[in-house]
């Protein structure tokens, strides 16, 4: 059943507390009714699917307004804004994800304590937004407190702690310290063929998460046959056009990208582009990634013509569903410029890099890992204009 495109529009209003009907405790009591009926229009909505952003465009400046008005959070309130963080993550605006993330995660811990259910998952999704943001220094602190206090409140096997351990490796992974990421990936790993079994669809994502992390320690020879039999697993267990099956096929060209092997990687790349556009949406962000990644793939083979088409097309349709500024736009823009400097354009490629750095310092910051390897890129750019 589509997504309804029509909503009803919900007005807050704080008015006189003196005057009728504006005592204390109506104001609250509207507040709440107000916060709960936010929070059911987003109930069935997924901040990852293009068709369902309306709705949380639609929630978005009712739901600023009451949380600007309440100073206590209330349980609907908490759901509101982790709902609407997980939408600005996945809109590349990490700054508000991190206020609506923190904003829940502070509002569980006073409502319901340190080591509930709902405060460490609304904990761990405050982490996501500190990884996104950049400060990977707090969300790796974050992610540790959460993985702790779910062991000491479930228990070492319970799936939401393995989930948690699986959660803190990733943010290792991103913050580029593979060894610790890997032994976590392994313990994840282990607990859920204990606890889960070997082909259930969180055991598979351990065994999908621990081969990128093998290869990020440039160990292929391990990471390579993971992918291949997680993707065999997957096809055979979610079928072949499941979103994970199409990811696991994604990250198995990866890395055969990375050894070396660049035929079989465009040819994997070109499967999987054509099947998330068939089975996802054209315009899905799983899709415009799988172009970049194909047109990656095409630069890694010496093909720069069509490297910078498909680039180009991919930047085109990320701008017009995104925006100038989010962050896969940005890294559009990057793979772009270094193409054309690739292609002999150094010139093109430089004023490229200027202006993707003067975005990315002004939407991400200064320190965001994206804006760094723009700015490294540019600076190589540079050089190498300067030496010819």
């Amino acid at each position: 059943m589509p997504f309804p495109n029509r909503y009803r529009s919900v007005s807050i209003t704080v008015g006189d507390p003196a005057g009728p009907y504006r005592r204390p405790e109506d104001i609250d009591e509207a507040r709440e009714a107000t916060a709960t009926a936010l929070a059911r229009l987003l109930d069935a909505a997924d901040s990852r699917l293009p068709a369902h952003w309306p709705a949380f465009q639609a929630v978005l400046p009712h739901a600023r307004a009451l949380l600007d008005h309440t100073d206590l959070d209330t349980g609907p309130l908490c759901q509101l804004a982790t709902s609407l963080s997980l939408y600005a993550l996945g809109q590349g605006d990490p700054t508000t994800a991190v206020v609506f993330a923190a904003r829940a995660s502070a509002g569980c811990e006073r409502l319901y304590g340190i080591d509930d259910p709902n405060t460490l998952h609304a904990r761990s999704n405050a982490a996501s937004a500190y990884q996104a943001a950049g400060d990977q220094t707090r969300a790796i602190a974050l992610f540790e407190a959460t993985l702790e206090d779910c062991e000491r409140r479930l228990g070492p096997d319970h799936a939401h702690t393995l989930s948690y351990r699986n959660n803190l490796a990733a943010a290792c992974h991103a913050a580029g310290d593979p060894r610790r990421a890997i032994s976590l990936h392994e313990e994840a790993l282990e607990g859920r063929e204990r606890l889960l079994g070997k082909e259930h669809p969180d055991t598979l994502l351990s065994r999908n998460n621990l081969a990128m992390s093998y290869e990020a320690a440039g160990d292929a020879e391990r990471a390579i046959p993971l992918h291949e039999a997680t993707l065999a697993d997957r096809e055979r267990v979610l079928g072949p056009d499941h979103p994970d099956t199409l990811t696991s096929r994604c990250n198995l060209a990866g890395a055969c990208e990375t050894a070396g092997d660049l035929a079989r990687a465009v040819e994997l790349h070109e499967r999987t582009l054509a099947d998330r556009d068939r089975v996802l949406d054209p315009d899905h962000p799983d899709t415009l990634k799988a172009g970049n990644n194909l047109a990656g793939a095409y630069e890694s083979s010496g093909e720069p013509a069509r490297a910078i088409e498909l680039y180009e097309s991919t930047l085109a349709a990320r701008e017009r569903l995104f925006g100038h500024d989010h962050q896969d736009t940005l890294n559009s823009r990057n793979d772009l410029a270094y193409a054309r400097g690739v292609a002999g354009d150094l010139p093109l490629a430089i004023r490229l890099y200027e202006e993707a750095r003067a975005d990315a310092e002004r939407a991400l910051g200064p320190d965001h890992r994206m804006t760094r390897t723009i700015r490294e890129n540019l600076e190589i750019a540079i050089r190498q204009r300067d030496r010819s």
